[in-house]
């Protein structure tokens, strides 16, 4: 079945086995979002709507000039005593115009349901729609478009020689935790988006391997594996612009990925219009066409919406600044480290900072931070981390720089969510990158625990997180070469050993003893968040040494690729 093993095959049917028994699961805002209100009778529920389908329901019955401006479901009252609250509906259309575009041909299929079905399915309506046609639709909606992310990891592996631990990778990506907590679970499609774009990693590779090295660094058994693959030398000069066309094509699906441009950017500058040890001459004709592609599909995405003169509107729709700086869950990142320490300095930023609402926050001791303040640091220090890409623009220095970036974004962006984490879990053919890689999974993935916060999903979430790292990174450990160590890696490896032997503390305790001991009356009922502040300080002193050895890898990086003519 599509070249696999039996093996990759076998985990491929039981993790969607898997993936269909979670349909009843919990689901998240992205589903459906739910608002409660504390009242003197105790907390109700006020209103419920789900997002996903709410975007089926607007691109299916009205017509484009008005998908971003529908209201049916907003909610537009605000209650003090509303334990959430948004300045923008949350279930209005903000993410690009091609997931617009995904969203109505998601709603196509149904159609083909029976009548009663599909219109239950697909009506605007301000209420929530429910029952088991919708669930079950929109869960199998995010199944089938998974075969994009396991068909492109396919791809990128057998881009790469069978020797090399490319195939692993290709399965530690392919059956993360991270995808079955966010997609299966708490319903989003992040493997269909990260699936485009390790497309566009492909692309990459696949160039890499031969098209910027003259042929006396080619070996005889590359050019046979590229020529055996159909890949000539006039198919390999479009793999830069299969890579540029289908990130491009990932940035107008969701606009997060805008963090990782500056990696892609740097990347086909360097080796496609200025390949290094050329100077600083610039190439036009690669230039043109890389332009072309991207403005092409930009175009095909933001094209009608700007001709109906919608520009300003999709702004405010994809950029709502007035959610705030954080989310209500507070991502493990360098803000929430900010937002701890004003709590510790001043009880009365308790009120602003902790109170689990979705919209301005501000602190009670230490500077406001501003949109900007977070574009600065972000933009900062991802100049330091592409310097490396640029002096080395080797396929994997430009792994360890998309990384990078990624972590930046993660650490000094504006509203961090912490499913924002997935950007940075890219694993490389790299001992360093592999070590970065493996201590950002455990804290990535422990800090998406809460996200699933009914005793239910407790052993799915915990149980295949544990096998997955224990199968798939042990089989990296065993294949990644390691290189001779160090001083300064032996310390990095001892700190990283310490930092990920607390993780059982941590798990007993926000899973068994603070919920044992809080219905027992000994921990305070002001203290209910604690599990929530203890997950986000933990995993981000793990984030921290990911993105320490990552760095540190990037920095001590080999020498350039050699110039190779490109006409």
């Amino acid at each position: 079945m599509l070249g696999l093993t039996i093996g990759q095959r076998d985990l491929f049917v039981a993790t969607t086995a898997l993936k269909v028994l979670l349909f009843p699961a919990y689901r998240s805002t992205d589903f459906e979002v739910r608002i409660y209100c504390r009242t003197t009778l105790g907390e109700r529920l006020l209103t419920l709507n789900q997002v996903h389908r709410n975007w089926l329901a607007i691109t299916h019955n009205l017509p484009l000039k008005q998908w971003y401006y529908e209201t049916t479901s907003e909610w537009s009252e605000y209650t003090p005593s509303c334990l959430y609250s948004s300045a923008l509906t949350p279930t209005a259309l903000d993410y690009p115009p091609f997931f617009a575009y995904f969203s109505y041909l998601l709603s196509l299929p149904a159609k083909l349901l029976p009548e009663h079905y599909s219109q239950h399915l697909l009506q605007l309506s301000r209420v929530p729609v429910e029952g088991w046609a919708v669930v079950g639709y929109m869960r199998i909606s995010v199944l089938v478009t998974e075969v994009v992310l396991f068909w492109s990891l396919l791809r990128l592996s057998r881009s790469s020689n069978e020797s090399s631990p490319a195939k692993i990778v290709a399965l530690a990506i392919a059956f993360h935790p991270g995808f079955l907590i966010l997609d299966a679970i708490h319903f989003q499609y992040n493997g269909f988006l990260f699936g485009l774009m390790i497309w566009s990693l492909a692309g990459a590779k696949e160039a890499s391997r031969v098209l910027y090295r003259p042929l006396a660094h080619v070996s005889l058994q590359t050019l046979r594996d590229v020529s055996y693959k159909g890949l000539t030398p006039g198919v390999l000069q479009g793999r830069p612009l299969m890579c540029a066309a289908f990130f491009a094509a990932l940035l107008n699906f969701k606009h997060i990925y805008v963090y990782l441009a500056p990696a892609w950017f740097i990347y086909l500058l360097r080796t496609y219009c200025i390949p290094p040890k050329t100077g600083l001459t610039l190439r036009l004709k690669p230039l043109v066409r890389i332009g072309t592609v991207v403005i092409g599909v930009t175009a095909v995405s933001l094209g009608p919406f700007l001709y109906l003169g919608q520009g300003q509107q999709l702004v405010a729709r994809l950029f709502p600044f007035t959610r705030g700086l954080m989310h209500a869950y507070w991502a493990p990142n360098q803000v929430a480290k900010r937002f701890r320490l004003d709590l510790a300095v001043s009880s009365a930023g308790v009120a602003s900072t902790s109170r689990g609402l979705v919209g301005d926050t501000n602190f009670a001791v230490i500077p406001d931070i501003t949109p900007l303040h977070c574009f600065i640091l972000t933009g900062l220090t991802q100049v330091v981390q592409l310097v490396p890409l640029w002096r080395r623009p080797s396929y994997k220095a430009f792994l360890q720089a998309i990384a990078a970036c990624g972590f930046s974004s993660f650490m000094f962006g504006w509203h961090v969510h912490e499913k924002a984490v997935m950007l940075v879990l890219l694993a490389a053919e790299d001992w360093n990158h592999y070590q970065a890689f493996f201590v950002a999974s455990v804290s990535g993935i422990i800090g998406l625990f809460p996200l699933l916060f009914k005793a239910a999903e407790t052993p799915v979430k915990m149980g295949y997180s544990f096998i997955w790292l224990v199968v798939v990174c042990g089989s990296l450990r065993s294949s990644v070469p390691k290189p001779t160590p160090t001083i300064p890696s032996q310390l990095l490896d001892n700190l990283q050993t310490l930092y990920l032997s607390t993780a059982p503390v941590l798990l007993l305790f926000t899973s068994v003893f603070h919920p044992v001991l809080s219905l027992s009356g000994h921990i305070p009922p002001s203290m209910e968040f604690l599990p929530l502040m203890l997950t986000s300080v933990w995993c981000s002193l793990g984030l921290w040494i990911a993105w320490g050895r990552l760095n540190w890898g990037m920095w001590r990086g080999g020498e350039a690729l050699p110039e190779v003519k490109i006409e």
